[in-house]
């Protein structure tokens, strides 16, 4: 039988008051382990690099920071203590706008009449001329095609073969039509011209959107909207190193 002894002691002023002593017995609770640091990994739009050296600049030390810019995926890249296991990265991206997305422009998806029918008609706040917009509905809704097919096939004495196929399409469908709608997420509304590209396969069509003012602004925008950060950044933080990829 083990014997468990409680040794008090007493003040010199006891006055004889009972002394109720409770003596818990087990394990003491269980401390947290310590954790090692997390990694920074911030991804936003392009400027994002920019808007946290504003609120940071004080906070780092420049000569231990870089910056890669990439144009072809248009991203800028700022790291925090380049040599540190635990560097901060911000990523910053100039990205489709999600209108540029769901119309599929300059892409490869497709749409079958009846469908782009419906999108463009839930989407006319984005055309320019609703009348127009009234107009290429209901085209697209009752979308007739003529197909003009010749094939040609002859075989000489000699061995020589000739086999041609043309195919010509005539539609009803206008050639183009505008639109009011971001090219960059975060950006405000660039008006862009549209066309619409018909595949026909027998009975089955399939359409593109393609817009070609559309893909020369992108192409202008992302030198310009690039350079615009990379000369803000150097305002504010000039000691960090900038490489182009």
């Amino acid at each position: 039988m083990s014997e468990n002894k409680l040794n008090l002691v007493l003040p010199k002023d006891y006055n004889g008051t009972p002394i109720e002593v409770v003596l818990r017995e087990g394990e003491a609770a269980c401390q947290l382990e310590p954790k090692e640091p997390e990694k920074i990994d911030i991804r936003g739009t392009i400027e994002s690099p920019l808007r946290w050296l504003e609120k940071r600049i004080e906070l780092i030390n420049q000569k231990a920071c870089n910056i890669m810019v990439s144009r072809d995926n248009m991203a800028i890249r700022l790291r925090i203590d380049e040599t540190d296991y635990y560097q901060a990265n911000i990523l910053g991206t100039l990205e489709s706008s999600k209108e540029m997305r769901e119309f599929g422009i300059n892409t490869e998806k497709t749409w079958e009449p009846q469908k782009l029918s419906q999108f463009l008609k839930m989407h006319r706040a984005f055309f320019t001329d609703k009348s127009q917009n009234m107009v290429l509905v209901s085209t697209l809704k009752n979308f007739k095609a003529k197909v003009n097919q010749d094939i040609e096939r002859s075989k000489e004495d000699n061995g020589s073969k000739t086999d041609n196929y043309s195919q010509v399409v005539d539609s009803n469908l206008p050639k183009s039509f505008k639109v009011s709608i971001p090219l960059f997420k975060g950006f405000a509304n660039e008006e862009i011209e549209v066309e619409i590209y018909a595949d026909v396969d027998g009975r089955d069509v399939s359409l593109s959107l393609v817009s070609a003012g559309a893909n020369e602004a992108i192409e202008e925008y992302k030198n310009s909207v690039i350079d615009d950060q990379l000369e803000a950044i150097k305002a504010i933080a000039p000691d960090i190193v900038i490489i182009e990829q």
